[in-house]
């Protein structure tokens, strides 16, 4: 069955419009809450958080009485990132986790993304029964039956804690200077916390957020002041997370940039020496040269559909234990979802265990070019069945030859067609990449 609303992370789009507006967003929570507490025993409780977008407080709003309205408890956490909101689903042992944010996007956007009980992305069938629930007529609950809501006033110190615990015991982060980059996002608070109770010097930036410049010219997809600030002031490592804190990426003492993909690789070559690593699942856009730097490492490697719940899936099904994005999404074994702050924290420990540079650390690794466009298109699916638009990426994939592969999709979170092209050579890619999308952009105007 196919789904009318839920995309690859959940629901997404801009403020106001007929979907990310309050009266949808209650009928949304009262479809949620009737899937909950079908077949309930007792009452189920589910836990709300957001990023820092002022429309945050509009949807929080909405999602509470549309729950409430079917019987169902909220607690709510406030401004945390979505692992946080994963990992405290499991410990307050909560039925469900929602998360009121669109990660990486503008600040007019907003969404809506579920975890089950178990901390997992809300499966197919249950967001299947939620948009089924959209269509009938809504009925509040009788008066007794109402769900009520509260605070959890200690959920940012839960998380703090739990991420600290993941750093080895025996190691600490003193003498290091990090600048951390938390995009005016989600991770404002929790992200420095721990790192400086784990001893690190810190520089901030993106750490005052008023909800409107939540990933404005910083964070993970922008890390030109991040690259500028590491090298200007001499520190050991840059990090950068996105607006909602489940992306990460790095840059070493030089300001250069180290993306998802290499991260997974440093991540799996220390598991592997740990004898601790069953395999590693990229996507559709990972970098060849992860593939061919695992497979000269002897790792077991597989790719899924873009998307951290498909990453996700590909592990379950593969019995692998590590996984992730270029973007930098990394699932480890200490989570369920990508977690910025987790993987940094791992980076960190293998630095502090071999007592070197991230700059050090990642020599070996060469990734090949690759050039990313986005085509903002209302139909982006459909342009993909257009035979004209099918002879163009015909026409760039034989301009590519054996030299380089090429990707182009619908994006799953924006009304976007993204194009990948990844060559032997810069040159190559960007020629391809930038013919391609001149081609389409040319066939959707019309």
């Amino acid at each position: 069955m196919s789904r009318k609303w839920f995309g690859t992370d959940g629901v997404r789009g801009r403020v106001g419009d007929s979907v990310i507006h309050p009266e949808w967003v209650l009928k949304l929570g009262w479809a949620a809450g009737h899937v909950l507490t079908a077949g309930a025993s007792e009452r189920p409780r589910v836990v709300i958080g957001k990023d820092t977008r002022l429309s945050g407080y509009l949807l929080e709003s909405a999602l509470e009485s549309g729950l409430a309205s079917a019987g169902v408890d909220v607690l709510l956490v406030g401004p945390l990132p979505t692992p946080a909101i994963a990992y405290l689903t499991r410990t307050l042992r909560a039925d469900a986790g929602i998360v009121i944010s669109a990660s990486h996007n503008p600040y007019q956007d907003n969404g809506i993304k579920f975890f089950s009980g178990n901390g997992y992305k809300l499966p197919d069938a249950q967001e299947e029964a939620i948009e089924a629930w959209m269509d009938r007529p809504m009925l509040v609950s009788d008066s007794e039956q109402l769900g009520k809501a509260r605070r959890v006033e200690d959920a940012a110190g839960r998380y703090v804690e739990f991420c600290k615990t993941t750093f080895p015991a025996n190691l600490d982060l003193r003498g290091l200077h990090l600048v951390v980059d938390c995009a005016h996002g989600a991770n404002y608070k929790v992200g420095p916390m721990v790192f400086r109770e784990l001893g690190a010097t810190l520089t901030l930036l993106g750490v005052e957020p008023n909800g409107i410049n939540i990933n404005a010219g910083v964070g993970s997809t922008c890390p030109e002041i991040l690259q500028e600030k590491v090298r200007n002031s001499q520190a050991d490592l840059g990090i950068a997370f996105d607006g909602d804190g489940d992306r990460l990426i790095l840059v070493d003492e030089k300001g250069e940039v180290l993306d998802g993909d290499e991260l997974i690789w440093l991540l799996a070559r220390d598991m592997q020496q740990q004898n601790a690593l069953s395999g590693v699942v990229g996507t559709l856009m990972s970098n060849l040269a992860l593939e061919q730097g695992l497979a000269e490492l002897g790792i077991p490697f597989v790719r899924s559909a873009v998307g951290d719940r498909y990453v996700l899936e590909a592990m379950q099904q593969n019995g692998f234990n590590l996984g992730g994005e270029s973007s930098g999404h990394i699932i480890t074994p200490a989570n369920t979802t990508g977690d910025a702050i987790l993987a940094a924290l791992r980076i960190l420990a293998i630095m502090r265990k071999h007592n070197k540079s991230l700059e050090a650390l990642r020599a070996g690794y060469r990734p090949y070019p690759q050039v990313l466009i986005g085509i903002r298109l209302a139909e982006a699916r459909r342009m993909l069945d257009n035979p004209s638009a099918r002879q163009y990426i015909a026409g760039a994939e034989r301009d590519l030859a054996d030299q380089g592969r090429l990707l182009v999709r619908p994006s799953g979170t924006e009304p976007l067609l993204r194009i990948m092209v990844e060559a032997k050579s810069a040159e190559l890619a960007d020629r391809v990449a930038k013919k391609l999308a001149t081609e389409l952009e040319i066939l959707a105007a019309g």
